[in-house]
Parts: C-alpha cells; sequence; structure tokens
C-alpha cells in the first residue's frame, strides 16, 4: 500500500527528501513519523487530502510536506537537519471508509554531526 524511499546519510545541515508512494486505497490523511532508538515513535508532519499540513515544533521551519494527488505520493523535503533528526521514519495513510490506517516499511535517516 506504502511505498517509502529517498532515506540516506546526510551531514548536520543537510538536505533529504523523502517519498512514500500509495496504492489501492483513498486516503484523507497521510503524513511522516518517525522512531528514534529508544524512543516512542512521534509525529513529524501530516498533510490531508484538502492540502491542510501540521507540523511537529521540532521540524517546523526545516521541514515541508508535500503532495502530488495525481500520483498518490506524498514528499517530505527536510532541511537544515541536525542530528536528532536521525530515526527511522515511516509513511502514514489514515483511510475513512472503512477505517483503516497504513504504514509503510520505514526508511532510515542519519544526521551526523
Amino acid at each position: 500500500q506504502l511505498q517509502a524511499s529517498g532515506g540516506g546519510l546526510v551531514q548536520a545541515g543537510g538536505s533529504l527528501r523523502l517519498d512514500c508512494a500509495a496504492s489501492g486505497g483513498t486516503f484523507i490523511m497521510m503524513g511522516w513519523y518517525r522512531q528514534a532508538p529508544g524512543k516512542q515513535r512521534e509525529l513529524v508532519a501530516t498533510i490531508t487530502n484538502s492540502g491542510g499540513t501540521n507540523y511537529a515544533e521540532s521540524v517546523k521551519g526545516r521541514f515541508t510536506i508535500s503532495s502530488d494527488n495525481a500520483k498518490s505520493t506524498i514528499y517530505l523535503q527536510m532541511s537544515s537537519l541536525k542530528p536528532e533528526d536521525t530515526a527511522v521514519y515511516y509513511c502514514n495513510a489514515k483511510q475513512l471508509v472503512p477505517p483503516m490506517n497504513y504504514w509503510g516499511q520505514g526508511t532510515q535517516v542519519t544526521v551526523s554531526s
């Protein structure tokens, strides 16, 4: 259902873009979550099917979430990356009917200092 790509290793201050392609459903909201070692999974950013966005305070001004509805794909442009952004990033999609919550396979983002 969800295919994420674009993770990797980058130096602090650098940029990366994550892509997530969805298939097989109609989603009212998609987004990115992340989980660092020893920590709980946390919200990074979400975007609704009408374009409304929401960001974690820790990434506001540095990350931008966007979507291409024709391709059923969302993007997370990450800039000014910090070592504390290091985590496995998971794509998420929420379906209304029937109510379902899908997760992608996760992609590793590592920011070196």
